[in-house]
C-alpha cells in the first residue's frame, strides 16, 4: 500500500526516481545532461530543498529557477512539448511512489510550475524579438 509524501525521505525518493527518469528520457535527458550539463550531485540536493519549501514550507531552498529556465531555453526548444513531457514524468513518478493529499499537492504544485516557466519563457522570447 502507497503512502502520502511524509518527510524528506520521501521527498528524496520522489525527486531521485523522477530525475533518473528524466535523464533516460529522449525528449529531456540531453537537456539536462548535454545542454545545461547538470551537476547531478549539487542540483538533486537543491531539489530536494525546492520541494521541502513547496510541500513542507521548509525555507532551505535558494536559487531562482525561473531565470535559469530562461537563459536555458535560449539555448535549446523548451516548449509544451518538453513541459508536457516533465510533467508527464513527474506526475507518473509520484502516482507510482505515493498516494494522498500531498501527493495530490505535489502534481497540482507542478502543474503550476510546468505553465509559470512556459509563459514566462514565451514572453522572455516574444521580449526579445
Amino acid at each position: 500500500m502507497k503512502t502520502d509524501i511524509r518527510n524528506k525521505e520521501d521527498i528524496k525518493l520522489m525527486v531521485d526516481t523522477f530525475y533518473g527518469k528524466v535523464q533516460a528520457n529522449p525528449i529531456l535527458g540531453f537537456i539536462f545532461d548535454d545542454i545545461a550539463e547538470v551537476n547531478w550531485d549539487t542540483h538533486l540536493p537543491h531539489m530536494y530543498k525546492f520541494w521541502g519549501g513547496v510541500l513542507f514550507g521548509e525555507n532551505e531552498f535558494r536559487g531562482n529557477p525561473m531565470y535559469k529556465h530562461i537563459m536555458l531555453s535560449r539555448k535549446t526548444q523548451m516548449s509544451d512539448i518538453q513541459f508536457a513531457e516533465w510533467l508527464r514524468l513527474f506526475s507518473s513518478t509520484v502516482d507510482d511512489l505515493f498516494e494522498g493529499p500531498r501527493a495530490d499537492e505535489a502534481v497540482t504544485r507542478a502543474k503550476m510550475i510546468a505553465k509559470t516557466f512556459l509563459f514566462n519563457i514565451n514572453q522572455a522570447a516574444a521580449n526579445e524579438e
